[in-house]
Parts: structure tokens; sequence; C-alpha cells
């Protein structure tokens, strides 16, 4: 039965790791697990979540192109995101580059009317969220895609960037060109 609005669909997320390692692209596993494995102090005590500092470039060249980094900034009338870096696979997506924009200012995806939601949940509860959807491409059709978002912090309380990694699983010309089923 198709959705319709007295009775909308649940938003594809989820905060269950579990679940993501069994929905997700091989890619964005690595990514998660490379996230993972840097959530340790320098004495090799845990960390809830890794610091910006941690994260090297250099070890994440496969990634890079499919990455945004956003910086939190909590006012006391609000918070805002603001897009540090923008991989160019998420700029082709887009069609365009948001580095120095907000997220409420260049939102895409499924809940575009609410661009904050995920973002919150990650930085209020300090937890990777993973969400899947379908998306507008700028040439006008639907791709589908997946993306984790991932909290960063200096101080191990609160979260002053996230990390994300969204990978498009699916689009049209993937469909056009896959051999016929026989």
């Amino acid at each position: 039965m198709p959705p319709d609005s007295d009775h909308p669909q649940p938003y594809p997320r989820t905060t269950d790791m579990a679940e993501m390692a069994r929905r997700c692209a091989p890619e964005t596993l690595g990514f998660y697990r490379y996230w993972d494995s840097k959530r340790r102090n320098p004495d090799g005590s845990p960390r809830r979540m890794p610091r910006r500092s941690d994260i090297d470039p250099l070890e994440m060249k496969r990634w890079l192109p499919f990455l945004q980094l956003i910086e939190v900034h909590d006012h006391p009338d609000g918070r805002s995101l603001v897009y540090r870096l923008v991989g160019q696979a998420e700029v082709a997506v887009r069609g365009y580059n948001p580095t120095g924009r907000t997220i409420a200012e260049c939102a895409i995806g499924k809940e575009s009317s609410d661009p904050m939601g995920n973002y919150n949940l990650v930085i209020d509860g300090r937890t990777p969220v993973y969400d899947w959807s379908r998306i507008p491409h700028p040439a006008g059709f639907l791709v589908s895609q997946e993306c984790i978002l991932l909290p960063l912090s200096d101080d191990d309380a609160s979260v002053n960037m996230v990390i994300t990694f969204g990978k498009i699983v699916s689009t049209l010309d993937q469909v056009r060109n896959r051999p016929p089923r026989l």
C-alpha cells in the first residue's frame, strides 16, 4: 500500500549499529569501523567519540570524496551547523558546493524539511546515526543513498563536529546499464 498523508512512513534511520552493519554498503561499514578505531585516548583508554585531530585524511583517501565535515555552533538562541569540508561526490549529487554555508540553507534528502533532525540526534545523544532514503539528483531523477553521521568531540563530552559518509547505492544510470535478467 503506498504511503499517504494519513499514514506517513517512519523516517528510515537508526542508531543501532548492528542494524546499520546488516543494511549498509561495505564502504559505509568500513568508514564506521575507521571512526570506531579512533575512539581511544593516547594512553589507550576508551573514548565515546574521537577528536577531530584523531581523524587523519591520509588514512581516509578512499572515503574523502564522500565525506562532509560539519562544525557545531551552540548559541543561546539555538544551534547552527556549518559545512567545513564537502567531498566531490557530495558536491556532484547536490550540483553545488555548500562549504561555508549552514545545514539549514543547504539540506537535501528525505527530511530536508527538518534538516537538523539527524544532526540533533548525533549531537544530543553523542551517538552515530545511519539513514537511508531516496534523494533528488540535479539531473531530475531520484537516487538511493545511505549516510552515516558520526560525532567528534575535543573533550569527549560535547560534540563540536559531525563527520558524515554518504554513499549513493543506486542511480538511474546503474539501472539502465544492468544486463537484462534471463
